[in-house]
């Protein structure tokens, strides 16, 4: 792996050869943390989770989403990340599903490629797009729902970071594959620095997992851990963002 990346979960990915391409080509270089970051935390919510922590099988029967025991491992982690993003007064914006049509209408190529797409209507419902308790937004977090994979397509997300001068992302959440890879190739496509949080990060296959963090890092995003994004956290000034400075917060509460 490259000098730059020290994740353990993308060790013995690439064999000498392979690693020896990426080296070569250039790629897998670190780009560092921006000045004036947000917390993204994409799609933790009970269709990708479960209502539960069980064996993935099991979760997946009532949920088909589910990344089960992968999605609760992480949960703990997403707290303290959130957490950590809150004491120092940085946006934590939360991204989720919208809730489909009874008729399907706007299920689009969902329906083609996956056979229980219509249980969404039916079976989850009204809180399978809620955020998991455990990591619930708190004031004055962003909610924002979106129809799509990527956290930027056809929402306000862009429009929310330029207004708060934002140069850089940080994501978490799931799946590693799907909408979180979507969500960083829009943000990098934006000229956003994007850091993916791999401890806080999850998708039902860990193949999928890993290998989409390896190459997101070597050409998207900085593949990082939850400790060197905390030690990040505390180095930044204070009021980077006054809408969401501590001292507002508890005063506007």
């Amino acid at each position: 792996m490259s000098a730059a990346i020290h994740v353990e979960v993308l060790e013995g990915l690439l064999d000498e050869h392979e690693r020896a391409v990426f080296e070569t080509a250039g790629y897998g270089q670190r780009a560092g943390f921006g000045e004036r970051p947000v917390l993204l935390v994409v799609d933790v919510n009970y269709n990708f989770c479960g209502d539960r922590p069980e064996p993935i099988l099991d979760s997946i029967r009532s949920w088909r989403n589910s990344c089960g025991e992968h999605a609760w491992d992480a949960l703990p982690d997403i707290g303290r990340l959130t957490a950590a993003a809150r004491r120092r007064g940085i946006p934590v914006i939360y991204s989720t599903g919208q809730d489909p049509r009874p008729d399907g209408l706007d299920s689009g190529r969902w329906a083609d490629k996956n056979r229980r797409r219509a249980e969404d209507a039916v079976v989850t419902r009204g809180r399978g797009n809620q955020i998991v308790e455990q990591i619930a937004p708190e004031d004055p977090d962003i909610v924002i729902s979106k129809p799509k994979p990527s956290a930027f397509f056809a929402t306000q997300l862009n429009s929310l970071l330029v207004e708060l001068k934002a140069d850089s992302v940080l994501v978490c959440g799931a799946t590693t594959s799907g909408c979180v890879r979507a969500t960083v190739i829009d943000g990098f496509s934006n000229n956003y620095r994007m850091a993916v949080v791999a401890d806080c990060t999850f998708d039902r296959v860990q193949l999928s997992h890993r290998v989409n963090l390896l190459d997101m890092h070597q050409k998207y995003a900085d593949v990082v851990t939850l400790d060197e994004t905390l030690e990040f956290l505390d180095s930044l000034p204070d009021s980077l963002f006054p809408w969401f400075s501590p001292a507002r917060t508890k005063e506007c509460g």
